[in-house]
């Protein structure tokens, strides 16, 4: 009994131990396959890691390269865009240039219809005032002047011809070598009256005497002018296709230039017809010069005009 009891014991004590063994075993191989999973769980995550990592790299690049693009885009665009803003404006001020060169030749509203059509018709106007003026002597005094000093004269009293005959709103017509050619109610019937024609006139003839006392002073040669207005019906237009010009022609024009040929210097020679229409305007008074002779249109009437202050 006793033999078997120990039997008994000890076959108890090794299946404890066996037990514990398996337990042991079975604890070691839990604890490893734990720190196998972890592992297999830390190399997932971190492989996880890198593709997210990888992947957030390839987005940058994605976009990096979508701006870099975008920005190569805008670049071109705005370069081109600058080349186009240059070219405008480059033609813009050729096309300024250009209709300013065609403003100094043809009148505005002339110039307009050239441009829309191609050509501009001839017109007839019922009452143009047409005015000359001419140097006396021009001949023998450009004698005395060097050519470079001639052709500042001329221009220096032009200009200020120029800015007088604007500031009435007369058209000028041309000037042919010391005559200056002017014309009222043309192309704009509105602008340039009788009246505003005769001013213009006696303001040339004040501006020359002005001019002529100061070369005076100075020892220096001097123009005198004669001037000369008439008022008639012209026709008017674009004659040429090569350095065209704007010109005016009729009984009118012919008749004005015998007012000035006809005319004394310094002073305002008009005819009958610009008298008529201006004998009651209290701005003027005139002095009656009888039937003047005039050459290849006989005897005309005409008058002096001047100025009431």
């Amino acid at each position: 009994m006793e033999h078997m009891r120990q039997h008994v014991n000890y076959k108890d004590s090794l299946l404890n131990i066996e037990k514990v063994r398996s337990m042991a075993d079975m604890q070691e191989k839990y604890e490893s396959e734990k720190k196998a999973r972890e592992i297999t769980g830390l190399k997932a995550d971190k492989l996880s890691a890198a593709l997210d990592k990888a992947q957030l790299q390839r987005t940058r690049n994605i976009y990096l390269f979508a701006a870099i693009v975008v920005l190569g885009l805008a670049g071109a665009l705005w370069g081109r865009l600058r080349i186009t803003q240059r070219a405008r404006k480059a033609i813009q001020k050729e096309k300024d240039v250009s209709e300013g060169l065609l403003l100094n030749i043809l009148p505005e509203e002339v110039a307009a219809e050239l441009k829309l059509n191609g050509a501009a018709e001839a017109r007839q106007f019922d009452q143009a005032t047409v005015l000359f003026t001419d140097f006396k002597g021009f001949t023998a005094l450009s004698e005395l002047l060097t050519p470079s000093d001639l052709v500042a004269e001329i221009d220096h009293c032009f200009k200020a011809f120029d800015g007088i005959i604007d500031a009435r709103r007369i058209e000028k017509i041309k000037t042919i070598g010391d005559a200056y050619m002017a014309a009222g109610g043309l192309p704009d019937p509105a602008h340039g009256s009788p009246a505003d024609v005769v001013l213009a006139a006696l303001e040339l003839q004040a501006f020359m005497t002005a001019y002529a006392t100061q070369r005076r002073s100075e020892g220096r040669p001097y123009f005198e002018m004669r001037v000369g207005v008439h008022t008639g019906p012209v026709i008017a237009g674009i004659v040429g296709v090569k350095k065209f010009a704007y010109d005016i022609w009729g009984d009118t024009v012919n008749t004005a230039s015998r007012m000035e040929s006809s005319g004394a210097v310094g002073c305002v020679n008009v005819s009958g017809a610009t008298y008529a229409l201006l004998q009651n305007d209290p701005r003027f008074r005139f002095e009656a010069r009888g039937m003047v002779a005039a050459k290849g249109k006989g005897d005309m009437q005409m008058y002096f005009a001047f100025r009431n202050d």
